[in-house]
């Protein structure tokens, strides 16, 4: 655990596959939002926060997105990173990853400098939505943003640290962390390939 660092769940898009809210959505027993806030507060206990989404949400304090239009995760990752200090890494998970592991969270954490993104890589692909952040992207994000470009825009202009698989399964992480229910089916899925248990 590193002292200061910030938590973050990405909570802002429509849910329209799912039908209903994805963030309540309950996953054996609990809500989507819950769990990965449950994973979260493990790392950054007492500081997290919900982007994309006014008031509060089981219990979390929210920031709505600061930029305008349909942004994605980068809208709310930029809104959170604007009142970040420098040096203070922002442990980022959207909240339709209820499979998320406590252990690839601190092992994501463990490889940051407060500054720099620290991004896994599975199948190839940049796992954006389970990652560690920091106020070295900004000026670049609200560039992208500007020209409706995403976080993977973002990744191809700075530095960041790739956490290729020997290093995440050596966490014990078998992908779960960015399993992503968006739908009925994916729920169903997620549940009979991992269980129920929190990660």
């Amino acid at each position: 655990m590193t002292a200061g660092a910030r938590g973050l769940i990405l909570a802002g898009g429509a849910s329209s596959r799912m039908g209903s809210d994805k963030a309540l959505v309950d996953v054996a027993g609990m809500s989507m939002v819950d769990r990965v806030g449950s994973a979260l507060e493990q790392v950054t206990p007492g500081a997290v926060v919900v982007a994309g989404r006014s008031g509060t949400l089981a219990g979390y304090p929210c920031e709505p997105d600061a930029y305008p239009g349909r942004t994605g995760p980068l809208g709310g990752l930029a809104t959170i990173l604007l009142s970040l200090p420098p040096g203070v890494p922002l442990v980022s998970v959207a909240v339709d990853h209820p499979f998320v592991r406590v252990e690839t969270l601190l092992g994501l954490l463990a490889l940051s400098d407060g500054m720099n993104p620290v991004v896994p890589i599975a199948g190839g692909a940049r796992q954006v939505t389970v990652a560690v952040y920091g106020t070295a992207i900004l000026e670049i994000a609200q560039e992208v943003l500007a020209s409706g470009g995403s976080v993977q825009t973002v990744l191809d202009r700075v530095p960041f640290v790739e956490v290729d698989e020997g290093q995440w399964r050596a966490w014990g992480e078998d992908g779960r962390s960015w399993f992503s229910v968006d739908t009925e089916a994916a729920l169903a899925e997620g549940l009979a390939r991992y269980g129920s248990d929190l990660g």
